[in-house]
């Protein structure tokens, strides 16, 4: 039975077959078995509706779980910044593997940087986080930009830019890592800008609670440091009962002396998409050695956000 072919659950997007590929390649390595990659459609990529009206990005992730319970597939590659805060108690979270760059990046016309766009300049994204925070950043450096909501995948975006129906667009920059486009980046945006969505440039493997054997195996692609850092993240979302599509960013991150981790820092924000009202905090604490402490930093952070007002902005969503 050992050399029986994994099955690998996966959308069917560029972006999703090439990050599953990956995945792929390197269970086969460890296993020795393998890997066959089994596409699978969610409502996320047939709808044209704004994703926050849908659901948010969890509607990316329902087919791909409901696949695993039924058997059709042994385990399954998310995003992990579109995977739900709840997870389901027949499945586990069996890797998280080291985490890409985190960071947001626009691709504008002209090679632009994003303090030099023009007056007026229109920014294509369909995350009312990011949306919350170029808003922000514009009204205290005195930019003037209109955000437009948009929805597709990396082709389609980019796509709006050169076609001259917006000025830039602004994606993930581990997305565009993984489908080997990073070189059409014209900025990186700063964390200190924009903070990413909690997960983001992170990747979650998936699979049934009771396979032992699969979750023992899948467990070698693990990344302790990047499992504390994304559950302190999502530990923040939970608590402020946000979900994938709220305007929350977070970020946590390792902070050094030298070659020695120290400490995690783990930040904050949450606002409104006009970037009129912001809560954006910071806590930092020892490094979590358990899943129990990661997730009581974020829950921390969240304490501390509500006390300011955080839940009053996370009433509207993009329409």
């Amino acid at each position: 039975m050992t050399d029986k072919a994994l099955r690998l659950g996966t959308r069917r997007s560029k972006l999703a077959m090439a990050q599953s590929g990956q995945v792929a390649e390197t269970v086969r390595r460890l296993t020795g078995r393998p890997v066959e990659l089994v596409e699978i459609t969610t409502y996320g990529d047939t709808s044209r509706e704004q994703l926050a009206q849908i659901g948010g990005t969890g509607v990316f992730v329902t087919a791909l779980r409901d696949a695993l319970m039924r058997g059709e597939v042994d385990f399954a590659v998310h995003s992990l910044k579109d995977l739900p805060t709840a997870q389901p108690e027949e499945l586990v979270l069996a890797a998280v593997p080291p985490r890409e760059d985190p960071r947001d990046v626009i691709v504008a016309r002209d090679a632009l940087k994003f303090t030099d766009l023009p007056r007026g300049a229109r920014i294509g994204t369909g995350s009312p986080r990011r949306m919350a925070q170029l808003n922000a950043y514009a009204r205290t450096h005195g930019l003037d930009i209109e955000t437009v909501p948009i929805r597709g995948n990396v082709d389609t975006r980019i796509g709006y830019v050169h076609g001259g129906e917006l000025d830039a667009v602004v994606l993930a920059a581990a997305g565009l890592h993984r489908i080997g486009r990073i070189d059409e980046v014209t900025d990186f945006l700063s964390v200190d800008t924009v903070l990413p969505a909690p997960g983001q440039g992170a990747l979650a493997i998936e699979c049934a609670a009771d396979n032992a054997d699969l979750i023992a195996a899948l467990g070698e692609l693990d990344d302790p440091f990047t499992r504390a850092a994304v559950t302190a993240e999502r530990s923040l979302l939970a608590a402020l009962e946000a979900g994938c599509s709220a305007p929350v960013g977070a970020l946590a991150d390792l902070l050094a002396d030298g070659q020695i981790v120290k400490e995690m820092r783990l930040r904050g924000v949450v606002g409104t998409t006009d970037g009129t009202r912001m809560v954006q905090l910071s806590t930092t604490g020892s490094v979590p050695q358990t899943h129990e402490q990661a997730l009581a930093l974020g829950r921390e952070l969240a304490t501390e956000m509500l006390a300011q007002g955080a839940a009053g902005l996370m009433g509207e969503r993009a329409h």
